[in-house]
């Protein structure tokens, strides 16, 4: 196990009502509110409303941002900087599912930088004082309601790109389980996937010495092959939603990544391409693709941490590493396909029209991935298997 400093800043408050604390919690952080959300759900909900009560029955000053959508837009992050400048605003509160607070993260940063908010995404500017951010979910899934990271799409240029910084981390989370009821089986399913990603992201790794760290990222996987089933067929199961929510949490706050070099993330990198072409759903395409990307590195030296990853979640019993890895991979397949999520690109209407460019643009700043190292050619081929 490496060295390591962790510290998970963001203060949970999880539970049913735990939105009447929202109030006491943004005025130890500021007076004057961007509200930013997506679509209506949050209305049908109820939610909404008790927001707005909970700042006007505290003087809290609002404005509001919505319509942010799934696979923020960076138009959503330069609104969200112009409504926070032009009106003094102070504290930003995301209120929705990962897009929500990831677009929330960026318009933080971007309020006191005077260039284009991009510019953080593509590396030629550092987060320097952002405003604080808090935010109330509504899906479990990315994790972003507990950590520094934020993913952006540029419609103009058809790229979706991650940017990140610890001081991004919402300083307070609500997590009501009760306002996922609403969430479709689809988005259900999707965020599931999403949150076993997360883990598979840093689980598969060649650092040793990791026991604590992977008994925990394994803990997080079996929690979403118990509840994700449930959770799809009966939307209102309080059990199933609750450890769900805790897990897209934990997934991603940087806890099971401790104690290693870094994780993998090639096949966010090559999904984050397909997003941004197809606007496919992020937890879909990393359904097609990580089974994929599990058989294509699959070789001597990453079959010892594949095998243990099949027989600690799936039970597989052979000595024989790469008869294991190979069954661990085949049974990931078959919860996926349980979940209802599709199997392959053709099945999301996706061709081989943009291979080469989402191959060029996910390798932009070089190879991708740790676990086994992946060049352009290498992200064209696994595209080509998930058809």
């Amino acid at each position: 196990m490496r060295n390591f400093n962790f510290a998970a800043t963001t203060k949970i408050f999880f539970g049913k009502n735990k939105v009447n604390e929202l109030a006491n919690e943004i005025q130890k952080h500021g007076k004057r509110v961007l509200l930013a959300y997506g679509g209506g759900n949050i209305k049908k909900s109820g939610l909404y409303d008790k927001v707005i009560s909970e700042l006007t029955g505290a003087g809290i000053a609002y404005v509001e941002l919505e319509g942010i959508q799934p696979n923020p837009r960076l138009k959503s992050v330069k609104e969200g900087v112009r409504l926070c400048r032009e009106n003094q605003l102070d504290f930003i509160l995301g209120v929705g599912g990962g897009s929500v607070i990831d677009c929330a993260k960026a318009i933080a940063a971007g309020v006191s930088y005077d260039g284009d908010p991009w510019d953080f995404v593509i590396r030629q500017a550092k987060v320097e004082k952002p405003l604080p951010v808090g935010s109330i979910l509504t899906l479990s899934a990315t994790g972003s309601e507990m950590n520094g990271n934020a993913v952006i799409s540029n419609e103009e240029i058809k790229e979706k790109r991650a940017m990140g910084d610890e001081r991004l981390r919402p300083v307070f989370s609500i997590l009501d389980p009760t306002y996922t009821f609403t969430v479709n089986k689809w988005q259900t399913a999707a965020g599931t996937v999403d949150i076993m990603s997360h883990i598979f992201e840093q689980y598969f790794t060649h650092d040793t010495g990791t026991f604590v760290q992977d008994a925990i990222a394994e803990g997080i996987l079996q929690t979403c092959i118990k509840y994700g089933p449930i959770a799809v067929e009966q939307p209102d199961d309080y059990e199933a939603r609750a450890n769900l929510m805790w897990a897209s949490s934990l997934a991603l706050n940087g806890l099971t990544g401790t104690g290693k070099l870094y994780g993998d993330w090639a096949t966010h990198g090559i999904e984050h391409e397909l997003s941004a072409f197809y606007d496919l759903t992020h937890g879909a395409g990393l359904a097609i693709l990580f089974p994929v990307w599990m058989e294509y590195v699959l070789d001597s030296k990453t079959a010892p941490k594949l095998a243990q990853y099949a027989r600690n979640i799936w039970h597989v019993e052979t000595a024989d590493d790469m008869e294991a890895a190979e069954q661990g991979i085949k049974a990931t397949r078959k919860f996926f396909t349980r979940l209802e999520m599709p199997s392959s690109l053709a099945e999301v209407n996706i061709t081989t029209d943009h291979f080469d460019q989402m191959a060029k643009n996910a390798c932009v700043f070089g190879p991708i991935g740790m676990f086994r190292r992946l060049d352009g050619e290498d992200i064209k081929n696994i595209l080509l298997k998930a058809l």
